[in-house]
């Protein structure tokens, strides 16, 4: 893994950053993005500004993600692998008995959705160049129908866009991942949700390492990780 460069958007905490950790230990170089990129200078002064860089980014914001993504390639050289991880979750009500209210549906809506295409279509020229890995944040609410969850609409979202992106890029070398997690102890977890089984950040994370880890001719399409008792 020396040496290889991925890029992480939503690096800033959760799934990102422990990816980031596991990456960076696995020899990756590490290009670092979130909206705020102050939030991200503690992991380059832990990794070494010669092995990763933090980047302000938007993912719904085309010219700032696609600015980030070539500042990636010119400080680096290029781009071999990219975790497309930025997400939301607010707790929805399509009835109104509770929940956010729909005005503030939409950024959950845009970045779990339109970031993550926004991602795919910044970086997969640069993969298709070093015949690369594109891994996509999923959830196991994107394999069930679940009653009154915008959120899970968005995830099966992300499941249906990696698969229309791993069949566009056969014959590219690149290879496509989505990795769904079940219940995760995150900031994004509902109050509800708080006393059930959970995984840990670094469960993920080691997830995704595993992927990025195999050799060229092996592309894992789907890994799903759920904690111990979790029924679906």
């Amino acid at each position: 893994m020396n040496d290889r460069v991925l890029l992480i958007t939503g690096a800033s905490r959760g799934l990102g950053e422990a990816t980031a950790r596991r990456a960076a230990a696995a020899g990756f170089r590490l290009a670092l993005l979130a909206r705020d990129r102050e939030a991200l200078l503690p992991l380059v002064a832990e990794f070494g500004e010669d092995r990763a860089l933090a980047l302000a980014a938007d993912v719904t914001d085309w010219a700032s993600l696609s600015s980030a993504v070539e500042t990636v390639k010119e400080t680096f050289g290029g781009l071999d692998a990219v975790f497309a991880n930025a997400g939301q979750s607010v707790v929805v009500s399509f009835f109104g008995d509770g929940g956010a209210d729909p005005e503030q549906w939409r950024d959950m809506v845009l970045t779990n959705v339109y970031g993550t295409a926004l991602t795919a279509r910044a970086t997969l020229p640069s993969l298709a160049e070093s015949k690369g890995h594109l891994v996509l944040t999923g959830s196991v609410a994107g394999r069930y129908h679940r009653p009154g969850n915008l959120y899970s609409a968005t995830k099966w979202a992300v499941t249906g866009l990696a698969g229309s992106i791993r069949e566009e890029a056969v014959g590219t070398g690149v290879r496509v991942t989505v990795v769904q997690p079940g219940l995760v102890d995150t900031s994004m977890i509902p109050e509800d949700s708080k006393t059930k089984p959970k995984l840990e950040p670094d469960d993920v994370a080691r997830a995704v390492l595993y992927a990025l880890e195999q050799p060229p001719s092996v592309d894992v399409n789907e890994i799903v990780v759920r904690p111990t008792g979790q029924v679906r």
